[in-house]
């Protein structure tokens, strides 16, 4: 009991502060990234927030699965380290019976994974399109910022404004050069009003004037009007967004049977496979040498780490190209290191020696005995 409880303690102490180390990196690499977008465009200002929330949560099957293999290695390496471990095997302890206080503690956090990779993160990859799929199709006005010059969606009209209403739907002192061919016109009015009509978006200008140059000739015509309406956007359709892949759920995706949505599951469901084998890794990685005061093991285990996530998306690719089935791909990538993990553990417990010296003791028990 004592063993059991005091592993499984160390463990969540090691995996909660490492989730949190591994959660404030990503939160500042990922909010750098996404204000970046923002800053160019192709992000909503007011969303940066959510499509934060959306990204972290699609990244957290990775992450809760790199924090467990982390505090595995940790805690493991601490043991042999200060020596715990010779102790532990005096007592009777091998390699294999750490697996089940292991197990103990990580089986919530594989319980997370799983949630994460096949539920939480195609729901948060649909958000995130759905949300940028209705930033692109805002009106015009709307990608306006107030004393920025701002391009149209179709490339053709050059819009400032110097302030619009809280809705997005009207401005003031509005400025718009409209290319066409060979035809650019500029215009000026002191205010801008978005209207729809069969379901195509107008603007309706006011008290402003327009200046026509032909490119070609170099003529001009200049008028002034009261009010004049402009097409600035095309027929409005609903964003009714078709999800990709990444964004179906997985009672959706199991019923496709194309390639690339197989490709698909062998990466979501090898995402909670790699968790569990991350345990096991951890612990065949975790052995050394107590005269030898290093964290190397932490740089291997880090690079195993990478390694094994790099064939994760290999795999999906395979299946994705029809190079190999899915049930091959779990099996040669998971599959595998699940058997070399185990094998090295039994090794480090002695291998075939170990049981030799089991099988050699029975007889002279016996032969004790009979005497």
């Amino acid at each position: 009991m004592l063993f059991d409880s005091s592993i499984r303690r160390e463990l969540w102490r090691s995996f909660s502060g490492t989730l949190v180390v591994l959660l404030t990196v990503l939160l500042t690499m990922v909010l750098i990234r996404i204000l970046s977008q923002a800053t160019k465009g192709n992000l909503a200002p007011t969303d940066v927030g959510l499509v934060l929330s959306y990204t972290i949560i699609g990244q957290l099957p990775i992450l809760l699965a790199l924090a467990l293999f982390v505090s595995v290695v940790a805690v493991l390496s601490r043991i042999w380290r200060d020596s715990e471990m010779v102790v532990w095997q005096s007592s009777g302890a091998r390699q294999f019976h750490f697996i089940k206080p292991l197990l103990r503690m990580a089986w919530p956090v594989l319980v997370m994974v799983a949630l994460a990779s096949l539920v939480a993160r195609p729901w948060a990859q649909n958000q995130t399109q759905i949300l940028k799929v209705r930033y692109e199709q805002r009106s015009d006005m709307a990608r306006v910022a107030p004393g920025q010059f701002q391009v149209s969606a179709d490339g053709k009209r050059v819009f400032f404004i110097d302030s619009h209403s809280e809705g997005l739907t009207s401005g003031r002192n509005v400025f718009m050069v409209n290319t066409d061919g060979a035809q650019e016109a500029v215009v000026t009015a002191r205010q801008g009003q978005i209207e729809v009509v069969d379901g195509q978006r107008f603007l309706v200008l006011s008290q402003g004037e327009r200046t026509q140059t032909d490119l070609s000739t170099g003529e001009k015509a200049l008028s002034r009007f009261e009010t004049a309406r402009i097409r600035v956007g095309e027929k409005i359709t609903p964003p009714d967004v078709a999800p990709d892949l990444r964004s179906m759920s997985t009672p959706a995706l199991a019923l496709l049977r194309s390639a690339r949505a197989q490709g698909e599951m062998v990466w979501r469901v090898g995402l909670i496979w790699a968790a569990f084998n991350m345990v096991l890794a951890g612990l065949s990685l975790a052995a050394g040498n107590t005269r030898r005061n290093s964290n190397w093991n932490l740089v291997y285990a880090l690079l195993v780490f990478i390694v094994y996530f790099n064939l994760l998306s290999l795999s999906q690719n395979w299946v994705a190209r029809q190079r190999m089935d899915a049930v091959t791909a779990l099996l040669v990538v998971h599959g595998t290191l699940t058997l070399a993990c185990l094998a090295v553990i039994w090794w480090r417990d002695g291998g075939w020696s170990m049981w030799s010296r089991r099988g050699a003791a029975a007889p002279t028990a016996s032969g004790e005995g009979q005497a």
